[in-house]
């Protein structure tokens, strides 16, 4: 019973964690991206040469501290689901996973260098990367995401019928 128990919350754990995954895999270039367009702007772009040119630890405390300053957000978040302000609470979530996700995606890119000058970051992006793939593979392989993809495909074909038919 218990071996059960734990191997159903494993699941359910991993399946989180999976599209946690996926949404940053989605999310985390395309974000960097818009990020990187706004950071053409005069002051953004001294800001960002600035940060490309830390040492390693400077950049890792760049890198880090805007990520758990997003805790609170999401911590007052919660705050509100709880008090009954589910659609508010909800809101200020997916906000903060979209900027936390823009701004820990665009920041990676400019500390990556330093960052990877720390052999035990290296070595933990490494194993991170190796597990994400692994991870990325199977649900990819799942009968799940072909069938999204069939779908998707599927109104990607549908949309453009219509559109030039309109």
């Amino acid at each position: 019973m218990l071996q059960r128990l734990v191997l159903l919350l494993r699941r359910a754990g991993g399946a989180l964690l999976a599209l946690l995954i996926l949404f940053e895999e989605w999310g985390w270039e395309p974000l960097q991206r818009a990020l990187a367009r706004l950071g053409r702007l005069p002051l953004l772009r001294q800001l960002e040469a600035w940060i490309a040119r830390l040492p390693p630890h400077a950049a890792l405390v760049v890198f880090v501290v805007p990520a758990l300053l997003l805790l609170p957000v999401k911590l007052a978040a919660l705050a509100l689901i709880a008090h009954g302000q589910r659609l508010l609470g909800l809101a200020v979530i997916v906000a903060a996973k979209l900027v936390g996700t823009a701004i820990v995606a665009r920041l990676f890119t400019l500390t990556r260098p330093a960052l990877m000058q720390l052999p035990w970051f290296e070595r933990l992006y490494g194993r991170w990367t190796a597990w994400k793939e692994a991870l990325l593979a199977r649900v990819r392989a799942s009968w799940a995401w072909r069938w999204g993809r069939v779908v998707k495909r599927q109104a990607r074909q549908q949309w453009a019928r219509w559109m030039a038919s309109s």
